[in-house]
């Protein structure tokens, strides 16, 4: 299943999103454009459908209401996200989940419903405030959608949203784990526990997935071989390879002495091969050379594809060698454009005209769409600062 439409009221940076998604989805756009608060939404729905989360929880992890409000609401504050749910690119919706999020305007300020509306199979099957939320207002306080037993018509949206995956590993993170002590992220989007991933996952399932992994890191590391698992004295879990060098038989190393970019690769892989639901990666091109980034909207789609399931990827980049893959469609790529007083503008390349003029010539997406987001005075960058030194 994935996320066919997505519409967003005073969202972060965007006022007003409508916008159809496709199994792949590159997002494009200046920085500060609100790339990574686009994937947040996704992740906001997660972890108000996941065990121990809800929507208070929810709310607080990502920074409250008044952060999450979009700067340019004005006479409507109200945060409003809709999603509907397909079988493929081009089925018809099969569920379709609303919620509005009001906060109370004095005392705690605590956050709540204004309205939580589910379909599935072309009927209504939940539309709150009913009855029974008239009746006790801390009833608005939480969702159906987080409560098992209220949300059985529907559950398959819970476990959908509940199911996303977030990926923005950091190599440190993942090398030293024990020197990122500290409050836990949501999803830990960032490796600090990847190797627990990896250790949980069971034994064959395990060996077969780095014996996959090997093969596509022997392309990009032809120096590393018999890449598998093992446990050191503590019984912790560990990634030891081969790496081939000018000794016979070259050396072993853990995963804490690959390179980042090996690491990163290697998440990525990882990530893709260990399910058929939405992932969200940000910037997967960091740390790699530009002859693998050129391949990896190919490799998401082949090991996405793999199974009936086709799970779906939304990832953002800045890559002019990723989106220069001739596989890449315009109806895959989102541009994100800000605007000085209605927030970010969220488009469809294939709905652009003149970009779509300019594929049809010939360019890629990458020389089409990537002068678009680059800063009109990033030829003064180097000018910003004085030409004498004061120390």
């Amino acid at each position: 299943m994935i996320v066919s439409r997505l519409k967003l009221k005073n969202w972060r940076n965007f006022q007003f999103v409508d916008v159809e998604l496709k199994e792949r989805v590159f997002v494009v756009g200046p920085n500060a454009s609100g790339k990574s608060n686009l994937l947040e939404v996704f992740r906001f729905l997660r972890d108000i459908a996941k065990h121990g989360g809800g929507l208070q929880q929810a709310v607080e992890d990502h920074g409250g209401l008044s952060k999450m409000r979009c700067l340019a609401a004005r006479q409507h504050p109200d945060i409003e996200v809709e999603v509907s749910l397909s079988e493929s690119n081009d089925a018809k919706p099969d569920w379709r989940y609303s919620i509005g999020i009001k906060q109370e305007v004095r005392g705690f300020r605590q956050p709540y419903l204004a309205y939580e509306r589910v379909w599935g199979d072309g009927k209504q099957l939940l539309n709150r405030p009913d009855a029974d939320d008239q009746k006790d207002k801390l009833r608005l306080t939480q969702t159906h959608l987080e409560q098992i037993n209220a949300n059985k018509e529907f559950r398959v949206v819970a476990n959908f949203f509940d199911s996303t995956a977030y990926l923005h590993l950091v190599p440190q993170v993942l090398r030293f784990p024990q020197a990122f002590a500290g409050k836990e992220i949501p999803g830990d989007p960032f490796g600090r526990h990847f190797m627990e991933r990896v250790a949980r996952t069971p034994i064959k399932t395990r060996r077969a997935r780095l014996k996959n992994i090997e093969r596509a890191l022997r392309a990009a590391v032809p120096q590393l071989k018999g890449l598998t698992d093992i446990k050191d004295e503590s019984g912790i879990t560990h990634l030891e390879a081969v790496y081939e060098h000018w000794r016979p038989q070259g050396a072993k190393q853990r995963e804490d002495q690959f390179s980042d970019g090996t690491l990163r690769l290697l998440g990525l892989l990882w990530s893709l091969l260990e399910g058929d639901d939405l992932l969200l990666l940000e910037e997967p091109e960091l740390s790699l050379n530009s002859g693998i980034v050129s391949r990896l909207p190919a490799l998401i789609y082949r090991l996405r594809n793999r199974s009936k399931k086709k799970g779906q990827v939304i990832l953002t980049t800045h890559s002019f060698d990723l989106l220069s893959d001739k596989g890449v469609g315009a109806e895959e790529v989102l541009l994100l454009t800000p605007t000085d007083q209605e927030g970010t503008q969220v488009e469809k390349v294939s709905d652009i005209a003149d970009v779509k003029r300019l594929l049809e010539g010939g360019m890629t997406i990458g020389e089409a769409v990537l002068p678009r987001v680059t800063p009109k005075d990033v030829n003064q960058l180097e000018f910003s600062f004085g030409t004498h030194d004061p120390n």
